[in-house]
């Protein structure tokens, strides 16, 4: 037990020594809306390329991102926080918007799950759409829906048809990231289950969204 406690103090003071700078800090706060490539960092925050790479590999040793590549353009990787990288830790400020607009490539499966979960957990309003539609919801989404106790209208697929004032637009596709480019508010790099297309791939999409959705939910209020 004592091992296990002092374990746990020692990971916890490896995250506040990282968290102890201004600039990894910002990282912080933006990466706590959605995942960010280390290009689009350097420009929000306007900070040297030698200096990110410096903050991001602290934050990386203690835990709290981790990089993948885009499943869009491979030249391309993301920076995310670690699922529970915050646990316990308080980030940023909140952030005003009238409607969660939630995009992915076919509006088939990411996007219509991540609206329908915002539903049950804020009374911001939210919808879905797609950059290139497809003509119907995937059975797959359906599938873990069902096992999952979400309610999944079956309505068809959307072309997203711009942005208004006060819209959150979150894209949920690597694809649909580097489609619309600075269009989006924040990005969820969550893989595509749909090109697995089995039950683990949607149950994975699934998880990564509730949490994602869970965390960023108390961040924004209603305008």
């Amino acid at each position: 037990m004592t091992i296990e406690v002092n374990s746990s103090l020692e990971a916890r003071a490896l995250k506040h020594a990282a968290l102890a700078d201004a600039g990894r800090l910002r990282i912080v706060d933006l990466l706590a809306l959605g995942d960010l490539s280390s290009g689009e960092l350097q420009h929000e925050l306007g900070m040297a390329s030698n200096l990110l790479a410096h903050h991001l590999r602290v934050l990386d040793e203690a835990g709290v991102i981790g990089r993948h590549r885009s499943e869009g353009d491979r030249r391309r990787s993301y920076v995310t926080l670690r699922p529970g990288a915050l646990d316990g830790l308080v980030s940023g400020s909140g952030v005003a918007a009238r409607r969660v607009v939630f995009v992915c490539t076919a509006n088939s499966a990411r996007s219509q799950l991540a609206a329908a979960l915002w539903n049950t957990v804020s009374s911001i309003p939210s919808v879905s759409a797609g950059t290139h539609p497809a003509e119907r919801i995937a059975d797959g989404a359906f599938d873990v829906a069902r096992a999952n106790d979400l309610e999944l209208a079956d309505i068809a697929p959307r072309r997203l048809d711009g942005v208004s004032d006060g819209d959150f637009l979150i894209t949920v596709c690597d694809s649909a990231r580097e489609e619309l480019g600075n269009a989006a508010s924040a990005h969820w790099s969550v893989p595509d289950p749909v090109r697995v297309d089995d039950q683990a791939a949607f149950e994975l999409a699934f998880a990564d969204l509730r949490r994602r959705v869970r965390e960023l939910a108390p961040r924004l209020s209603a305008v």
